[in-house]
């Protein structure tokens, strides 16, 4: 099978586009005919090894090389065959899941564990727009944020992969939704139910006055003492993502947020998706909302496999409105 593999850090060029032998589903594993994939930051950060400080921590990318040969979180195809003890899927269901590995590939093993029915409505392309960057939205809001009806949230990164899933998935459940934008994307924001949104080049949305009962802060625009005053006193401050660098960052000033949190009333959390163990249960909560019409993925734009390595330059700029998906 041809399969784009990471042999040493680098630039997209570092992925070398290659055939090695398809993989065998071993006992639990399904083994997948992928359809479509999506690129995104987690795939180039590993890609690249960076921050440098991640390489020397626990469940880090590797110290001096890639831990994973194939990048690619993202599934979204069709059931190829099974291992021993799978009970869910055959040959030939239409599935997507969240993968540690393996979605710059055509083929794919995922652990039954990890994998759901995908929507009905959606297509491949569509579904591999979900599983990471909806995850996340939605730990950080229903699970770290503990959203409840009625409540105001502002999404500070609202035009993004995740952005776009978090606005969408807290007026699914309830809440009174500010999005935090570009210019170009503040017409996006507002037709995916924004109540309000707010162009940050023009306002500074921890000074606009009005105060929020949870921030999702993807963007990590601005120092955890002036996210503060755009929460209640009770208010949750939960982080996302932020500017990386290549020795330390976002790590860094993500630790100095949470470590505010000994000192404020308000909750200061992470949203850590990559730990998560209710991956199959969250994607199936996400079916539902989607299959419902409350959720729709937002895709940017879309590529050939041939073209990932393109395809991660165009996401490292950081100006993608949604999802960057790619179809194989």
């Amino acid at each position: 099978m041809k399969a784009f593999v990471l042999r040493s850090y680098g630039s997209p060029e570092a992925l070398d586009l290659t055939e090695i032998d398809k993989p065998v589903p071993r006992e639990g594993e399904v083994l997948i005919r992928v359809r479509a994939t999506s690129v995104q930051p987690y795939d180039w950060h590993l890609m690249r090894g960076e921050p440098y400080v991640a390489r020397l921590m626990s469940g880090g990318p590797g110290l001096r090389r890639p831990k994973i040969a194939i990048l690619g979180a993202d599934v979204a195809g069709q059931v190829e065959a099974v291992g021993g003890n799978v009970t869910r899927f055959r040959p030939g269901d239409e599935v997507f899941a969240m993968s540690k590995q393996g979605g710059f590939a055509e083929y794919v093993c995922v652990p039954e564990s990890e994998l759901a029915p995908k929507p009905g409505n959606l297509s491949f392309e569509q579904a591999a727009a979900v599983p990471l960057a909806a995850n996340t939205a939605l730990i950080a809001l229903r699970d770290q944020g503990r959203l409840r009806p009625g409540q105001g949230v502002l999404v500070n990164g609202a035009s993004g992969g995740v952005g776009t899933f978090a606005v969408q998935i807290a007026k699914a459940l309830g809440a009174e939704v500010t999005g935090v934008c570009g210019p170009r994307n503040v017409d996006l924001v507002r037709s995916i139910g924004a109540d309000e949104v707010i162009d940050y080049t023009k306002q500074d949305f921890t000074r606009y006055g009005r105060r929020h009962d949870l921030l999702v802060d993807i963007a990590g625009s601005r120092p955890g003492s002036a996210c503060r005053r755009a929460l209640t006193s009770k208010g949750t401050h939960v982080i996302v993502g932020g500017p990386g660098s290549r020795w330390l960052q976002p790590v860094g000033r993500i630790s100095g947020k949470l470590a505010m949190s000994l000192f404020v009333s308000q909750r200061v959390v992470m949203a850590d998706v990559v730990r998560c163990t209710r991956n199959r249960q969250n994607l199936l909560a996400l079916t539902e909302l989607i299959e419902d019409g409350k959720v729709t993925p937002v895709i940017d734009r879309s590529y050939p496999f041939e073209e990932i390595p393109e395809a991660i330059r165009y996401q490292e700029e950081g100006h993608a409105a949604g999802k960057v998906v790619i179809t194989i």
